[in-house]
């Protein structure tokens, strides 16, 4: 089940989803925790397989974390400070004025925005903080950078759907409209071999656009140059990626 209107570029993969995306770091959560009202109620909105939400449990009473899927909810891991409840971005359910945080971890360029502004605005407790962020290419080595590029530029980049060009400006190129606090730098990292960072690549929404158009894995095109810049396939390396943070906060009322 999906809510109505919504692009579901994820469900059909949610176990891999689940397993191949890198984790935020916690000191973002204790960031944005710092900046609330209280510490009383989140919402993680879009929350997929519930990665922020996890990290938001540990610092607020209660998170609520929904999305447009219950595919993706269903490979959610449950906590008990974490309700989850299938909804779209535009209309939450939850009540106006009963939240502290609103959260939007790398999917904020599917929305209607303005629809989802206007519903952010109403939940937010005065002076409640609005979170959301994306992150774009990973870094290893020069020589495997310049792989992963060719595949997301020149193989699978007629299927990135439009919103993707939000992700690449780091979410500076939209609008904005809450009182906006600047955001210190943040990064995630992971320690992958080369058959986990394929299983990241096969989570592209692009990649999954390209195999179920042209039926065919667009790994395989770059995959003799990423296994000779990587090495021994089993060796883990360093994998970074740079978080692309925007912070707001909600008026008085």
């Amino acid at each position: 089940m999906t809510a109505s209107g919504f692009s579901d570029h994820f469900s059909g993969h949610a176990d891999d989803y689940a397993r191949y995306r890198p984790d935020y770091p916690k000191e973002l959560f204790g960031h944005l925790s710092g900046l609330s009202p209280s510490r009383q109620r989140a919402w993680d909105c879009a929350t997929g397989n519930g990665q922020a939400a996890l990290a938001l449990a540990e610092v607020f009473e209660e998170v609520v974390a929904t999305d447009a899927s219950s595919r993706q909810l269903e490979a959610a891991a449950p906590d008990p400070r974490i309700r989850y409840a299938v909804a779209p971005a535009e209309d939450s359910g939850l009540p106006a004025g009963s939240v502290d945080l609103v959260t939007v971890a790398q999917a904020l360029h599917w929305f209607d925005r303005l629809r989802f502004w206007e519903e952010a605005r109403r939940v937010l407790r005065p002076r409640g903080v609005i979170a959301v962020w994306a992150y774009d290419l990973l870094r290893v080595t020069e020589e495997i950078d310049a792989t992963v590029l060719r595949l997301y530029r020149d193989v699978v980049g007629a299927y990135w759907p439009p919103g993707r060009t939000l992700v690449e400006a780091g979410y500076r190129k939209l609008e904005f409209p809450f009182e906006e606090i600047e955001a210190p730098p943040f990064e995630m990292e992971k320690s992958w071999t080369l058959p986990e960072l394929v299983g990241y690549l096969r989570t592209w929404s692009a990649t999954r656009r390209f195999v179920a158009s042209r039926r065919e894995d667009p790994i395989r095109v770059v995959a003799e140059d990423l296994e000779r810049a990587w090495g021994d396939p089993r060796a883990a390396r360093t994998v970074r990626w740079d978080l692309d943070l925007r912070v707001g906060r909600a008026g008085t009322g």
